[in-house]
């Protein structure tokens, strides 16, 4: 257990607080790249900062304060233009570093332009990658942003998740670092919705955690498995601060305040030998429900049973009742590497897990127990007879309320059917 001044430590993430200041120097996945397609300005909350995301007509995107500098008016109603965003209320214009270039009344009583040079809002980076609009709020020179071997893989179906869920991003995260919970929460749960006589799966018998340059692995051992299986000699990457990446599909949990969190899912479904080469044109993302119409929390889908988890512990879980075991060895290991982290950017030093070299080309490499298979696929009759990867192919499993067009762009990918939403197969 923590004491409460630790908890307090490690969840709040506000622009003063020290494990804010750990958070801003990272980039964070925000939004999809197609949602500014469909429309140009996206108001956001991050880091407990109200912001406008924007992408104007030449192309490029900005990140500014959301309320205009005059008389505080919404920005993510603004006008863009080409270079830039334009106040709906009085015209006050300003471009991606946050300096007012325009307004348009003040200029007629004041042509050398002096109160407009004079204002300025509060502005951030944003960079695409991966199919996401990924944002840094902390101090300049600003760090690489990652760039995973994954998002260059060729022949697959991607598709990026986000589901903004009420609790503190940490207890989503120490989800990452948790191995029991797979036995337990995706598969003895599953089983038991759909039969509630059904046998307990082989538990967990060993455990290992292991630090890397880029997190943690975690390794594990089941009763049906042995110590020559990927899990165990490979394992799991808890990817640092704030990420997961478990072969096929990378999660992160976002902070959008300290009681709030945005769930983001990066997918990759590798499609079979018969329908390569794929080169996919337009990544789809799209926004998943926690709760059916009637205010229930949806258990259907992998992420959907994590978030049950999650949010169940309170918008910030009080760590002083706790009562930690030998299965949460991991968990440990994480927090104090996050206390390390705050000593670290206290003392002018960069956190665990900030890039300063440019990442190869092809992507950064990433531990994962399958890598053979998304690099080389498989023939679709083997692949649909594949105890893991069969079932992926037929049904989105991570997210409940996959969009009908992205089920049929995924078939035309793969050239084989899904199943609609439903108790997954697990």
């Amino acid at each position: 257990m923590l004491s409460n001044e630790l908890n307090e430590c490690l969840t709040r993430v506000g622009p003063d607080t020290p494990m804010g200041k750990v958070l801003r120097r990272h980039w964070h996945p925000i939004a999809g790249v197609d949602e500014l397609e469909r429309s140009p300005t996206k108001p956001i909350r991050l880091l407990g900062e109200d912001l406008v995301l924007y992408r104007d007509k030449s192309g490029d995107y900005g990140l500014l304060d959301r309320h205009c500098a005059h008389r505080r008016a919404d920005l993510s109603q603004g006008i863009v233009e080409q270079h830039g965003i334009r106040c709906f209320y009085h015209g006050w214009q300003y471009d991606a570093t946050g300096q007012c270039t325009q307004q348009p009344f003040e200029e007629q009583v004041d042509p050398a332009g002096s109160l407009c040079a004079r204002t300025r809002l509060k502005a951030y980076s944003v960079k695409p990658a991966g199919g996401m609009l990924w944002a840094y709020l902390g101090p300049f020179p600003a760090p690489e942003l990652p760039d995973w071997e994954a998002f260059h893989w060729a022949n697959g179906f991607v598709q990026v998740v986000f589901s903004e869920v009420p609790c503190n991003w940490l207890q989503a995260q120490e989800n990452s670092i948790d191995p029991v919970h797979f036995e337990w929460t995706h598969a003895n749960w599953s089983r038991r919705q759909r039969d509630d006589g059904a046998e307990y799966v082989p538990t967990h018998t060993k455990l290992n955690f292991e630090e890397f340059e880029h997190g943690f692995l975690y390794k594990r051992v089941c009763e049906d498995t042995s110590e020559e299986d990927p899990l165990w000699t490979i394992g799991r990457v808890c990817l640092w601060p704030h990420g997961f990446f478990l072969g096929d599909h990378f999660e992160w949990r976002v902070p959008i305040d300290d009681e709030n969190m945005l769930s983001v899912t990066w997918s990759f479904i590798r499609v079979p030998r018969e329908s390569e080469p794929y080169d996919q044109q337009h990544i789809p993302s799209w926004y998943s429900p926690i709760q059916d119409s009637q205010g229930n929390w949806i258990t259907t889908h992998v992420i959907n049973q994590d978030i049950v988890a999650w949010v169940g512990q309170g918008r910030i879980t009080d760590r002083t009742r706790e009562t930690l075991g030998a299965s949460d060895r991991g968990i440990a290991l994480l927090r104090r590497r996050l206390l390390d982290d705050i000593d670290a950017v206290e003392a002018g030093r960069d956190p665990k897990g900030v890039l300063r070299d440019p990442p190869p080309e092809g992507g950064l490499y990433l531990p994962s127990d399958h890598r053979e298979f998304f690099l080389l696929g498989l023939p679709r009759e083997a692949y649909l007879r594949h105890p893991k990867w069969g079932r992926l192919l037929t049904q989105f499993i991570f997210h409940a309320g996959q969009p009908e067009a992205v089920r049929a762009a995924c078939e035309v990918a793969t050239g084989v059917p899904m199943k609609r939403d439903g108790l997954i197969d697990l």
